[in-house]
């Protein structure tokens, strides 16, 4: 009896110390991430019929149906999209998704508060490095469970271009250019779940700020949400910062991207006189 007393006292022990021991190491997970976007885009039955619609709707589904990876620590982040094979368009058309790029490497520094965003856009490698944003959470009661973690809800407010979802058609009237110039504006709320079992300030995308690894996120049309969790990887990737392209500030950026989407909505314009088949132009707001 005594024997057996001292055996499970020294194995309690052992538990113990080794939990301790993983808890002050200094630790890396990587979490993988499905994003999917809600799309409702009603067509004119007499320019589109139901096997083109039913095909144009399938691979905008497919296009906004990507998978990320997240690799984080304590104090930094790398968030990248998981290859994989492009959408096929339908046949016959040519499709041109205007403002649907996303980050290539995203690279986040918690502990200095910046962020650089490796972006190839127009053939062309941007370098973005600036400031993170704050963002102003409101911290929910309700929580809810992804997967074994028990996750906390938090909200915020944010305002955004208001695009509507928009197909135009050859021979189709555009928007004016008061519409394009001075866009309408509306307010969208935030939703995201985080889990403060893991304690990192971390999360999909440019959101981060919370007090435990985000989850989930979603905007109103698009959600972001955690599939698989890896703590202390044995094929861990090494967080690097990414150091080639052109180095601009988000600002310079955006007004670059604003330029280049114009001249190509106008060469857009100009060449649909002379295309054979049927072409439109998609934006998705958001």
């Amino acid at each position: 009896m005594t024997t057996l007393i001292r055996i499970i006292v020294l194995a309690l022990t052992t538990v113990l110390i080794s939990t301790t021991v993983v808890g002050a190491q200094e630790f890396q997970g990587q979490a993988t991430y499905k994003s999917k976007r809600k799309i409702d885009i009603k067509l004119d039955s007499s320019q589109v019929n139901s096997g083109m619609h039913e095909q144009m709707m399938e691979m905008l589904k497919k296009q906004f149906e990507k998978t990320y990876i997240l690799s984080f620590n304590k104090e930094a982040s790398i968030y990248k999209e998981e290859e994989s094979l492009a959408a096929p368009q339908p046949q016959g058309m040519q499709v041109v998704m205007v403002g649907s790029g996303g980050a290539d490497v995203l690279y986040k520094n918690i502990k200095e508060k910046r962020f650089t965003n490796q972006n190839e856009s127009f053939s062309k490698v941007f370098l973005i490095k600036d400031t993170l944003v704050a963002h102003e959470w409101k911290l929910e009661s309700e929580t809810k469970n992804i997967g074994n973690y028990t996750c906390f809800k938090a909200t915020m407010t944010r305002e955004i271009e208001a695009i509507e979802s928009r197909i135009s058609f050859n021979g189709d009237k555009d928007l004016s250019e008061n519409e394009t110039e001075n866009p309408k504006m509306k307010e969208i709320t935030i939703t995201a779940w985080y889990t403060p079992q893991i304690p990192v300030s971390v999360g999909p995308g440019n959101y981060h700020g919370l007090p435990g690894l985000i989850l989930e996120v979603n905007d109103g049309s698009e959600t972001v949400i955690c599939s698989k969790i890896v703590i202390n990887p044995e094929n861990a990737s090494k967080i690097v910062e990414p150091k080639k392209g052109k180095v601009l500030t988000q600002d310079a950026y955006d007004k670059i991207m604003e330029k280049k989407l114009k001249d190509m909505e106008e060469r857009f314009r100009s060449n649909r006189s002379d295309s054979d088949g049927e072409s439109f132009e998609i934006r998705i707001g958001g």
